[in-house]
């Protein structure tokens, strides 16, 4: 498996699979290299981590997908990990994310030591969990 940070050449890839951002704005979040890529070894997208700034100072994971056959196989803590390091290399302490509360990825974010810290209801979707992580430096 290989991780790196997404590049315009992954605009159609994204766009294609990610249908929870405009694809205007994902030129801009691959622009301020806000998309981590995962990839197979023969080099091909298996999915892909996107974030931005919570309250404009804290990496908020938007999202974390993997294409069905590489879940459950460590892609996944591999994706988190490396987006971890990053934000600690550039300089941010604590990391936020959210997920559906009826979603059993709130077990895999709890496994990786993220703490529930609050949730909202959204308009006709299931209750939003706030997930919270201080990172060691």
């Amino acid at each position: 498996m290989n991780i790196r940070i997404a590049n315009i050449s992954d605009h159609a890839f994204i766009a294609e699979n990610d249908h929870h951002i405009n694809p205007m704005e994902l030129k801009n979040v691959i622009a301020l290299k806000r998309i981590i890529i995962a990839e197979d070894e023969e080099k091909n997208p298996i999915g892909w981590l996107r974030y931005n700034l919570f309250w404009d100072n804290t990496p908020f994971m938007n999202m974390l997908f993997l294409f069905e056959d590489y879940r459950g196989k460590g892609y996944g803590a591999a994706l988190l990990s490396f987006w971890e390091t990053e934000m600690l290399q550039d300089g941010y302490f604590r990391v936020m994310l959210s997920t559906a509360a009826d979603e059993r990825a709130q077990h895999f974010y709890q496994k990786y030591q993220y703490m529930a810290v609050g949730g909202f209801m959204p308009w006709d979707d299931p209750y939003e969990l706030i997930f919270l992580k201080e990172l060691s430096h």
